[in-house]
C-alpha cells in the first residue's frame, strides 16, 4: 500500500536536492506521456532532466518508484485543489456545485495519468482500495453527499461514484468503446444528479 501524499508543502530538503526532484519528476511525466510507462528508462529521464542517471537512483530506487512518484506528484495538486482551493472544486460553492466539480476534476485527473494509474491500481487486485488517496476520495465525497441528503448510505454512494472511474473501466470507456471525456463527465453528472432527488415512497 501506498502512503496517501501529504498535501501541502514536501518534506524539508536542500534547494538544490528540491530542484533535482522537480526537473527528475517533470522529465519522467513528459516520456511517459509520450512514449507510456514501460517505455522509459532511468537512464533516459536523466538526460531529459539533465541529472546524473545516479542523482535519478538516488532519489527513486528503481522505475516503479519513479512511476508511482509522477502520480503521487500530481495528486498533491489535486488535493491541495478540491481541500482548500477555490471554488467551485474547493471550499466556498455549495454541496452539489462541488460534488459535481470534484467529478469533473477527477475525471480529468484519471484522463492525465489513465495508463500509470492502470498499473498502480492492478497490483495486487484490491490496491485501488487500498491506496490512501482512495480513502480521502470516499471521506470528501461522503461528506458532500451526506450534505446533499442526510440520512443517505454515504459509505455506498461515495464507492458508487467513484466506480466509473476506475482506471480499467476508465480506459475501456474512453478507448475501446471510443467514449469522448465530455460524454463520462456527463454521465457522472447523471449519477449526481440522482443522489439529489427524493427517494420514491416505498408504497
Amino acid at each position: 500500500m501506498r502512503e496517501l501524499p501529504v498535501v501541502g508543502s514536501p518534506p524539508a530538503e536542500r534547494a538544490d536536492a528540491a530542484l533535482n526532484r522537480r526537473r527528475i519528476l517533470r522529465a519522467a511525466a513528459r516520456l511517459i506521456a509520450a512514449r507510456g510507462p514501460e517505455a522509459v528508462s532511468m537512464d533516459e529521464v536523466a538526460r531529459e532532466a539533465g541529472v546524473g542517471v545516479g542523482t535519478v537512483y538516488r532519489r527513486f530506487g528503481d522505475r516503479a518508484r519513479l512511476v508511482f512518484a509522477v502520480i503521487d506528484d500530481r495528486e498533491r495538486d489535486f488535493q491541495a485543489a478540491f481541500l482548500r482551493g477555490p471554488p467551485p472544486l474547493g471550499p466556498g460553492a455549495t454541496p452539489p456545485e462541488r460534488l459535481r466539480a470534484f467529478l469533473h476534476a477527477l475525471a480529468d485527473r484519471t484522463e492525465a495519468q489513465a495508463e500509470l494509474l492502470l498499473m498502480a491500481e492492478a497490483d495486487p487486485p484490491d490496491a485501488r482500495f487500498r491506496d490512501g488517496s482512495y480513502g480521502l476520495y470516499h471521506m470528501h465525497l461522503a461528506m458532500l453527499i451526506g450534505r446533499i441528503r442526510p440520512g443517505a448510505d454515504t459509505d455506498y454512494l461515495a464507492d458508487a461514484l467513484l466506480a466509473p472511474l476506475a482506471a480499467n473501466l476508465f480506459l475501456h470507456q474512453r478507448r475501446t468503446r471510443g467514449m469522448p471525456l465530455d460524454r463520462v463527465k456527463a454521465g457522472l453528472d447523471a449519477l449526481a444528479a440522482g443522489i439529489g432527488r427524493t427517494r420514491p415512497d416505498p408504497d
